[in-house]
């Protein structure tokens, strides 16, 4: 039976190190290794001290992030922001909400750093929401592969939540192969968010953060407060149930009546540019209609220069919407509860809570 190789050599008996006299090539080889020795060990020094020097928080890292180019930067949830019961709360909710979505493929999420990093999850996440199949290989073991899928699931996330060039979302492949769980926390505060989901986000979650950057050789450290989630005015994230919820909930033969009410409401007013709506689902989505609509209610015309009348990307369909609901507020209307995402991501509750609320305003118009 073949015995176990150790894990680092064995001592050499004193007899033999007599009997062998190193050579020069020898000597200057242990030198080398020394050295390098040396400089890990200098490195690593200077990572506990730029974590662990007094008015900083003793923090676990593994020598691994110590190893920085100049200018990287590292960062990492203070160990004493894990004990905080709001973001406890958090992490417990979306592992939820994830493995409620995803229990027809029998996933079951138990850690967000270890079971979302390589985009296996984030993918099959994706895919449900959206009911649309990504192009990106089923299993990929090798890091490359895992990381050209996150670059292909988080590039889709990040179109579909208006994000461009010159507004980065809080996540990134990096840090999120990384198992930064600030950033896979961000990215699914902004999926629920966006997609409604039926859950309750506890408000004001922050975490204590230290980030770590190396500058002319050197470890610096900062402490920082990160905010993960804020307070939430639209009704869906707060949970506050309103008539519309009663309607969807208990009573879906008087919402097709309301349904038919307003699409009348609507018409009488869009026909006059011979504009029709048949459809309350899907033809407001893009903000055009909406934002006609308050022209024609309110008897001013709107500069076509103001927005997108054949709109392209959600970038130009939220601009509409979030146009729209500044003329609203204009002329004295409430600000909306919905968000203009809800509105563009045919989020039919949103939208005929905005339509109701010109219902009740214009009805009684000649």
């Amino acid at each position: 039976m073949s015995v176990p190789r150790p894990k680092s050599p064995r001592p050499v008996p004193p007899s033999l190190k007599e009997d062998k006299e190193e050579t020069i090539w020898e000597k200057i080889g242990t030198l080398g290794r020394k050295k390098r020795i040396k400089e890990v060990q200098e490195v690593q020094e200077e990572g506990r001290y730029a974590i662990e020097s007094p008015g900083s928080p003793v923090t676990d890292l593994p020598p691994e992030e110590y190893a920085l180019g100049e200018n990287e930067e590292r960062s990492m949830i203070e160990p004493r922001s894990y004990d905080e019961p709001k973001l406890k709360e958090l992490i417990a909710v979306l592992i939820e909400w994830i493995n409620d979505e995803l229990a027809d493929h029998r996933i079951i999420v138990k850690d967000l750093e270890e079971d979302l990093y390589d985009g296996q999850i984030l993918q099959k996440l994706f895919e449900k929401l959206t009911s649309e199949k990504l192009d990106v290989p089923e299993v990929t073991q090798s890091q490359e592969g895992q990381k050209q899928k996150l670059r292909i699931v988080l590039s889709t996330v990040n179109r579909l939540l208006g994000y461009s060039h010159f507004s980065q979302p809080k996540w990134s492949v990096e840090s999120v192969h990384s198992k930064n769980l600030v950033s896979i926390l961000h990215l699914l505060v902004a999926l629920a968010r966006h997609f409604r989901a039926p859950i309750r986000l506890p408000e004001n979650v922050s975490v204590f953060v230290v980030v770590v950057q190396k500058r002319e050789g050197a470890l610096n450290h900062r402490t920082v407060l990160e905010e993960i989630t804020s307070h939430y005015e639209d009704v869906g994230m707060r949970c506050e149930r309103d008539a519309f919820d009663t309607l969807f909930d208990h009573a879906p033969d008087k919402l097709q009546v309301v349904k038919k009410s307003l699409i009348t409401f609507v018409n009488k007013y869009l026909n006059t540019i011979n504009l029709e709506v048949h459809d309350l689902d899907t033809q407001f989505h893009d903000g055009v209609y909406l934002v006609l609509l308050m022209g024609l209610l309110e008897g001013f015309f709107v500069p076509l220069y103001a927005f997108h009348i054949t709109p392209q990307d959600i970038d130009q369909k939220v601009h509409n919407v979030s146009f729209a609901f500044e003329l609203m507020q204009d002329v004295g209307l409430d600000k909306p509860k919905a968000r203009p995402e809800d509105i563009v991501n045919l989020d039919l509750k949103s939208t005929l809570r905005v339509l109701y609320n010109l219902f009740t305003k214009y009805k009684s118009m000649g």
